[in-house]
């Protein structure tokens, strides 16, 4: 899942850009308003960390303007306000505006990252905490995934990636969609490295005398199929 954070702090964005990361998300930054409302309609992302008080567009204009026009392909995606007012006219002004949850600063990485989970979740239609496919399992929370009640190591990058293929099990998705979802914008589309993550998960999924779960579709993508 690709998650867009505006934060004009520099020290706050980049230990929340560390810690998603960390938990497997690919991660884009904006110092300011103006740079996060561009980003948020023309990149396609999964959900928005915006803070308040911004340079050029402060973040309540952001919000509003982002809830009016929407954010093509997907639709305009979930809003997390994170910032330091607190008081609740500021929470109530904020939830008006179109966002679709408010956390304020100090706060608990946890308790945001279970905000994030439940936006992403509330997104994709779903309340369940795991996906399957077939006797494929990831459970969303603890990163934990199975295959069969056996239980298989991933590194963040390749849950990241094994969680999009189950996102859309039985849907080709291309290369292009993947590194969209799953690399930050920064990420060069023309190397071979999605080809090589698919390898690895592959060697750790398929590496058994069932299924074969990961399918290429010559000329388009690949495909999971539980």
């Amino acid at each position: 899942m690709r998650i867009l954070v505006v934060e004009d702090e520099k020290k706050i964005a980049n230990f929340i850009k560390r810690g998603l990361k960390e938990e497997g998300y690919a991660v884009d930054a904006a110092e300011d308003g103006e740079q996060g409302y561009f980003m948020a309609t023309t990149q396609d992302y999964d959900l928005i960390v915006l803070d308040l008080m911004l340079p050029k567009m402060d973040g309540l204009t952001l919000c509003r303007k982002l809830h009016e026009m929407g954010c093509p392909p997907m639709g305009r995606p979930p809003v997390l306000i994170l910032t330091a007012k607190d008081t609740v006219k500021d929470k109530v002004s904020g939830l008006d505006s179109g966002a679709d949850d408010y956390i304020t600063k100090p706060f608990a990485f946890e308790e945001f990252l279970a905000r994030v989970r439940a936006l992403l979740r509330k997104r994709e239609g779903s309340a369940s905490t795991k996906l399957t496919a077939g006797e494929l399992t990831l459970d969303l929370v603890t990163h934990k995934v199975s295959r069969g009640g056996k239980e298989i190591e991933l590194t963040a990058k390749e849950y990241a990636l094994l969680e999009y293929f189950m996102r859309n099990a039985g849907t080709c998705v291309t290369r292009t969609m993947i590194s969209e979802h799953v690399w930050d914008m920064n990420f060069d589309s023309f190397t071979n490295v999605i080809d090589v993550y698919v390898n690895y998960l592959r060697k750790k999924l398929d590496n058994g005398p069932g299924k074969k779960l990961i399918q290429t579709v010559r000329g388009r993508g690949y495909i999971l199929k539980g």
